[in-house]
């Protein structure tokens, strides 16, 4: 049984706030140049989830992730000529 899951875009203000940002999800990736993370919750939870973090004072900004929602099937995608040409080759 697979829970469908989301990513959220935390900004934050702070470096030392990431330790409590671990506590509400699946830390997946940190910027500290950008000051951001994503963080991976259950779908079912991703409304008070964001309002969580939104009540938090060093959070700047609360995103949603749009990965679930981008079509991946690319049926009218070119190959590429050059590799079909090495592929009548037989290389």
């Amino acid at each position: 049984m697979m829970v469908e899951r989301q990513g959220i875009v935390v900004w934050f203000q702070h470096m030392k706030n990431v330790r409590q940002l671990k506590k509400h999800g699946h830390l997946i990736h940190v910027s500290k140049k950008h000051r951001y993370a994503i963080i991976y919750v259950n779908r079912d939870d991703m409304d008070a989830m964001e309002k969580k973090f939104n009540q938090f004072s060093f959070v700047s900004k609360v995103e949603r992730s749009q990965k679930p929602f981008i079509s991946t099937n690319y049926e009218n995608a070119k190959p590429d000529k050059a590799k079909q040409y090495d592929y009548k080759m037989g290389i």
